[in-house]
């Protein structure tokens, strides 16, 4: 082999890998039901065909994601028992619950979301129809809802004690109730349906930015940018309360974050920056009592700094570069969006610039690289903990001799369903462009 074999390393890789990808489609998963719905219900309130298209246009691509998204929440399942063995034989008698409700919740969307394709030409009654996307909306959340209990959990266990090396006194309602779990949840959802509206508005921007001036491309841009710097805001709202969190239940996470080493009082944040031979931070933008404002609400409250953690338990000091690219993008975002909101509004010229546009479309790709630096934030932060205090990634992982190929196996999946979706999504819309599908309907009405 031209490589040293490392189960721990693979299992780590191979997992890390298999959340990114599935965190694309996942997070499309959750959020766009929702902008479906609000689409449709404008549409049906307005008596406008252009927002009731949208929702069935989008509708028709959400399937595909679906498709994806189920193969690589699978591939997740099965990683969990074939690499993680040990950590399951631990944890999965506390936290099954969630993990099998996570199931149901997929199951109870998937039945709605087929009844409602399929029923789009059998209502005349556009409301009626509209009731059937309100479980696949609520069968999304709540899947994100439960399987991210189970990341909660793992970040903040409870609901069981641990008696030589035997699991007593199991509790699955008190292990889903952790610490960790509002915060996450809320996170969660809402960075889901923030991306998943900045997405969809890309898609329309970019659109605009090739010559396509069409008003259904104007009035989804301008729906999607709302419904973006809403879910924005309230991400940036939800990320204080998480900032809170970790201070008080996970301090080595924050501090390794913000490249916080020592216990001070009025402890600024630091955004960017790098750190020397001396392990100095060097060319960082410090905030003054930002940090201890993000931790507990007070600019003189004393934060927690890294050296009060053992070192043999801290996070990587990499996780800096993740919160502060999730942190930028996420500002900017809703900077953004609020200001495309306010210029339409005031009726500036500067919406209709080729140049702007282009700005615009450039949302959709750095919402999802948010929602990535986030994962990988979050999970790189708990390290080197798979169950945070009871055991270690090192502990939690198999020791068999396969995992290697596993990893070449599942990557070149990952490479044959991205690829595949992509083709998929781009001719199902080439060929059946809004203009024609406008016209199509126009006829079928007798309006021509």
């Amino acid at each position: 082999m031209f490589w040293e074999y490392d189960p721990v390393t693979f299992s780590r890789t191979l997992t890390g890998l298999t959340l990114a990808f599935h965190i694309i489609y996942a997070t499309i998963g959750v959020g766009i039901p929702l902008m479906i719905a609000i689409a449709q219900w404008i549409g049906i309130k307005k008596n406008d065909e252009h927002y009731i298209l949208l929702a069935r246009r989008w509708a028709r691509g959400f399937v595909i994601t679906v498709a994806v998204g189920v193969v690589t929440g699978t591939a997740i399942g099965l990683q969990l028992s074939l690499l993680w063995p040990n950590f399951m034989e631990l944890a999965g008698h506390v936290i099954a619950l969630p993990l099998f409700m996570e199931t149901f919740a997929f199951f109870f969307e998937a039945i709605f979301l087929g009844i409602y394709l399929y029923t789009w030409d059998r209502f005349e009654n556009q409301k009626k129809h509209l009731l059937l996307l309100i479980p696949v909306a609520i069968g999304a959340a709540f899947s994100a809802f439960f399987i991210t209990i189970v990341n909660a959990f793992m970040n903040t266990p409870q609901g069981f004690d641990l008696v030589n090396g035997a699991l007593v006194n199991i509790d699955p309602i008190a292990a889903m109730l952790n610490p960790a779990m509002p915060t996450k949840v809320a996170h969660v959802l809402s960075t889901a349906f923030m991306t998943s509206a900045f997405v969809l508005a890309s898609i329309a921007a970019f659109r605009l930015f090739k010559g396509n001036n069409h008003v259904y491309h104007k009035k989804a841009l301008f729906l999607m940018m709302k419904v973006g710097f809403i879910f924005s805001v309230a991400t940036v709202i939800v990320g204080d309360f998480s900032g809170k969190f970790l201070a008080e239940y996970q301090p080595e996470k924050l501090a390794a974050a913000e490249w916080h080493f020592e216990t001070e009082e009025e402890a600024p944040l630091i955004l960017y920056g790098w750190l020397d031979d001396k392990g100095e931070v060097k060319g960082g933008l410090e905030i003054p009592y930002a940090l201890s404002i993000l931790a507990h609400g007070n600019p003189t409250a004393e934060v927690e700094g890294l050296n009060e953690t053992p070192e043999e338990e801290r996070p990587p000091l990499f996780v800096h570069y993740f919160f502060d690219l999730m942190v930028t993008i996420g500002m900017w975002l809703t900077f953004i969006s609020g200001f495309y909101w306010f210029a339409v509004k005031k009726g500036w010229k500067i919406i209709r610039k080729k140049s702007f546009n282009f700005v615009l479309f450039l949302s959709g790709p750095l919402a999802m690289i948010a929602i990535e630096m986030g994962w990988f934030y979050a999970e790189f932060g708990r390290q080197p903990w798979i169950l945070r205090g009871y055991m270690m990634v090192s502990d939690g992982a198999t020791s068999a001799g396969y995992v290697d190929w596993m990893l070449f196996l599942f990557a070149g999946l990952y490479i044959v369903l991205g690829t595949a979706s992509v083709i998929v999504l781009t001719k199902m819309f080439k060929k059946n462009p809004v203009e024609q599908e406008l016209a199509d309907h126009a006829y079928e009405r007798g309006e021509w």
